[in-house]
């Protein structure tokens, strides 16, 4: 894939890697932790090998954890994915943060320590809830993520796709994701108001 990430980038776009599988792994109850981590660690250097050499500021990376609609009650805590998430070279992380069954974990950040150079994109809205969160609600998640991470080093986001597999069979009415896409970026808005003007 370096020939095709390199592809993107020469002609003037950045890379995201949209990668489902290794929070799979973390779900998978056929394996224990021993044998997780030696897979998550494996997956982790062939995908740092395929973006050898490559502007690590042109390269996002998207996890989609936790991603589709449902009881989401055997997810394991994104504390126990986030530290092999930071070792993919890529310098934006992107990830769910708007599933109100993870909504609380954006206290891991008092715990784990943004390397230097990286930039958070929390998922502030939800791409399974037919729901259009209001933009406080909006701007609170992204100035939680600030405060803990430095304002300059968060920037907004979606969950995931309004598709959430690889059919285009959306959770979400058209018509929603626009008002939740104009609650965003009024919500957005708020947010930066609030933490530059400090």
């Amino acid at each position: 894939m370096r020939v095709e990430y390199q592809t993107i980038i020469d002609a003037g776009f950045s890379v995201q890697i949209d990668d489902p599988f290794l929070p799979d792994l973390f779900a998978d109850r056929h394996l224990d932790n021993a044998a997780i981590h030696r897979r998550a660690n494996a997956y982790i250097e062939i995908l740092n090998h395929a973006l050898r050499g490559l502007p690590q500021e042109k390269i996002r990376y998207h996890t989609c954890y936790s991603i589709n609609e449902g009881p989401r009650i055997h997810d394991v805590p994104f504390i126990e994915f986030v530290r092999f998430m930071l070792r993919i070279n890529a310098s934006d992380y992107s990830f769910e943060a708007g599933n109100v069954r993870h909504e609380h974990e954006y206290h891991l950040w008092e715990q784990v320590k943004l390397p230097e150079g990286k930039r958070l994109i929390p998922g502030v809205i939800c791409h399974a809830s037919n729901t259009v969160e209001h933009p406080e609600l909006i701007a609170e998640r992204l100035v939680r993520f600030a405060e803990r991470v430095g304002r300059e080093n968060v920037i907004a986001g979606v969950d995931c796709g309004f598709s959430s597999q690889a059919t285009y069979r959306t959770e979400v009415h058209p018509t929603v994701i626009r008002e939740k896409f104009r609650a965003l970026r009024a919500g957005a808005a708020l947010a930066s108001e609030r933490l530059w003007r400090r």
